[in-house]
């Protein structure tokens, strides 16, 4: 069988898979909603009492069920779901970042130190630390634009679990609300208020593993003060390294009724300082040059730091906020070895150092429509990075040689959205939402000639550009157990100041034509939910999305490269069955097809791209005595380049955790990661390197991956008062 045609049998396979799920999924759920009613009013108090808190208005419910929540009539697709401050406790993660592991079919792994924003991929998207993925917390956003390791870069870091309250999540971009980075979907972030219970924890592990934890929660004058501090210490299973991870975390928030409505104010600040093991080469491991564990460039690392003020204010009709971030980076990377530069070596520093400032104000307006219930929301989002620094030099041992690219930029937006929703019917209601978004871009070189003598200073200039978007869904209530939704919308996410003008190559000299400031992006969506008895929370739903171009900045060039189109579609089913109060049992699973589009057939893969993801886990959580978690994530080979010559293989961990509590107060748990000891790979990449042992001139196309950090155990004690 020729290529083509075995890509196109493979492919209609894929299809012929996709068909036979979804037929099985509808005629079940049509079987079940034939025979099952659910009487939701037992429950209406409780989702009246959320939503209340929720417009902001004088009830108060400070425990979010999360995957439990009954969405039906709430949600606008069958792709966006809500996970508790208890669903997050429960899960065993290695890394912060992993809590956005309870996005269905999202994936987090990580190819440098403990540090650095994780990558991470979602639908298709190998998102690397963040591109296509908006996230939130409390109304700040995460992704930093024009950044100088990659656009959108997404570090979690500065987050510690037990403060998020409640994560929200939306895959696709049917979401009025949400503007750049909008395409693969968002999470949003919410952190604790009103009277939480305040605790101590100690948590010690394998590889030199110490994490310190100290929250308190009081009445202060009229409202509540929440704070909490968050140290850790980590080394890391690395041969030649020791990661000397270094974090520290402190948040603080104020909240309490004013001005009618609920006014909080939370304080942030995040610093850490770490090491780190990159990718390794297969040869050098192969070759008997390090093994798994080791490290061909033994000062790599980084520092890190983020300090946030932010206030909101709410009612039952409106939502202002406003918020300032300080924010650094200095990342020491070395992916080539001795490729570009044979005495020195390729090393080099990642340079951000910025101000963010923004907010948002938004009004929401109940009203009727002939009759039928409508509402209508508009919004205004701003956000201005004031970026003092962001850069790209050479360097040797963490010191620089010289610079390859050094910019100030002035990057700045505003959104104005609108959202109307309808109900026509007890069973049928719609909602329609558009946006726009203005962008200004402005960058200044702060340097001139560099180490190669290419004349720099061309690299500067301004560019603005705008974005609207139309977004609607029509929602089918079958009855109180089950809905059916087609969504559909506009997605875009920004792209680097720094490509939007002419670039000079700082190698060649040549000039590089500017790229789109904005990409736009295009998604629909069919899926069902089910909710029968708070016992069984499940959904599916077919999708599909254009992307208008495929954009990167390049790291270690300095540039952003514009790659083709490419479509996505895929099948996720995701699944939730409490069995009883205490024991709950989840499965998530994710196909998807993902490729270039006007590229012949033999050579639009997309690099990085997941094919499938499983997720499954079951939970024993009583209120007192013993309690655990298992989990196990499988993830399909993807191809590393555009042909799949070379694939990466399947990646499957198990995560386990056992604990007693004693009391409501004293609690001990023991967290297995990798509990089956997999050597699998974290990450995997394909491109050309050089080894120090190898001829001058040589270029070497090889595997580069990262392997899974190996079983570890974490113990931790914990006492609630």
């Amino acid at each position: 069988m020729d290529t083509h045609n075995q890509h196109y049998a493979e492919k209609s396979f894929k299809v012929f898979k996709l068909n036979k799920i979804l037929t099985f999924i509808l005629s079940t759920s049509v079987l079940l909603s034939s025979q099952l009613a659910y009487a939701q009013s037992n429950n209406q108090t409780k989702v009246d009492a959320e939503k209340a808190q929720e417009d902001g208005s004088s009830i108060e419910v400070l425990e979010v069920e999360g995957r439990s929540r009954n969405l039906i009539g709430e949600a606008i697709s069958a792709s966006e779901g809500v996970v508790g401050q208890s669903e997050i406790a429960s899960r065993p993660m290695l890394r912060t970042g992993e809590v956005l592991e309870l996005v269905p079919g999202m994936v987090v792994t990580q190819h440098s130190g403990s540090g650095k924003a994780n990558q991470y991929f979602l639908r298709g998207f190998n998102l690397d630390h963040g591109t296509d993925f908006a996230s939130i917390i409390d109304g700040m956003p995460i992704n930093m634009r024009s950044h100088g390791h990659g656009q959108g870069y997404t570090d979690l870091s500065f987050i510690i679990p037990e403060t998020i309250q409640t994560l929200k999540y939306k895959k696709g971009a049917y979401y009025a609300e949400v503007g750049d980075f909008s395409g693969a979907g968002s999470a949003e972030f919410i952190t604790v208020k009103g009277d939480q219970s305040s605790q101590v924890s100690l948590s010690l592990g394998d590889d030199g593993y110490q994490r310190y934890l100290a929250m308190s929660s009081t009445k202060a004058s009229e409202g509540s003060l929440n704070v909490a501090v968050e140290v850790n210490y980590y080394d890391g299973p690395w041969t030649d390294i020791k990661e000397d991870v270094n974090k520290t975390n402190i948040f603080a928030k104020y909240d309490q009724r004013a001005w009618g409505g609920n006014l909080s104010v939370s304080l942030m600040a995040y610093e850490n300082k770490w090491n780190s093991a990159d990718q390794i080469p297969l040869r050098a491991v192969t070759q008997g040059i390090i093994d798994e564990f080791g490290s061909l460039d033994t000062n790599l690392g980084g520092k890190s730091n983020r300090y946030s003020l932010n206030a909101h204010w709410q009612n039952d009709q409106v939502s202002a906020s406003l918020y300032a971030i300080d924010y650094g980076l200095n990342l020491w990377s070395n992916f080539t070895y001795f490729l570009d530069n044979p005495d020195t070596g390729d090393q080099f520093e990642q340079v951000d150092d910025r101000k963010i400032f923004g907010g948002h104000l938004d009004y929401l307006h109940l009203s009727q429509f002939n009759g039928k219930d409508m509402s209508n929301k508009v919004g205004l989002q701003v956000r201005y990075d004031d970026i003092a620094e962001v850069g790209l030099f050479r360097s040797q041992a963490q010191r620089r040689i010289g610079p390859t690219r050094l910019d100030s930029i002035e990057q700045s937006s505003v959104g104005l959205f609108w959202e109307n929703k309808i109900a026509w019917s007890d069973n049928l209601r719609t909602t329609f939402g558009a946006r726009y978004d203005s962008f200004d871009f402005d960058v200044e070189s702060l340097v001139g000639v560099n180490v190669n003598g290419v004349d720099l200073s061309g690299n500067q200039g301004s560019e603005s550009d705008g974005n609207l978007a139309l977004k609607g869904s029509v929602i089918y209530t079958f009855n109180e157990s089950f809905e059916g939704y087609f969504a559909a919308g506009q997605g875009f996410h920004s792209n680097d100041a720094r490509g939007t003008i002419s670039q000079i190559d700082p190698n060649s000299g040549e000039v590089i034509s500017p790229v789109d400031p904005l990409v736009d992006s295009f998604g629909y969506e069919l899926g069902l939910r089910m909710n029968i008895d708070d016992r069984l929370n499940a959904s599916a739903s077919i999708w599909t999305l254009d992307l208008d171009s495929e954009l990167l900045f390049v790291g270690d060039a300095g540039n952003t490269e514009a790659s083709f189109e490419s479509t996505r579609s895929g099948l996720e089913i995701t699944a939730y069955y409490r069995y009883t109060d205490d024991l709950i049992f989840d499965l998530e699973y994710a196909i998807t097809d993902s490729e270039f589009k006007g590229v012949p057939s033999n050579e639009n893969a997309i690099p990085g791209a997941i094919d499938s993801v499983i997720q499954a886990g079951v939970s024993w959580q009583p209120e007192s005595g013993w309690f655990g978690a298992a989990r196990i994530r499988y993830l399909g080979e993807r191809p590393l380049v555009e042909d799949e010559s070379v694939t990466a293989d399947s990646v499957q961990v198990v995560n386990v955790n056992l604990g007693y509590r004693y009391s409501e107060a004293l609690t001990v748990q023991l967290d297995i990661l990798n509990a089956l000891d997999s050597n699998d790979h974290d990450i995997d990449y394909f491109y050309a390197s050089r080894l120090a042992s190898e001829p001058a001139g040589a270029e070497v196309e090889d595997l580069h991956y990262h392997v899974l950090v190996p079983r570890s155990l974490r113990l931790s004690v914990a006492y609630a008062f």
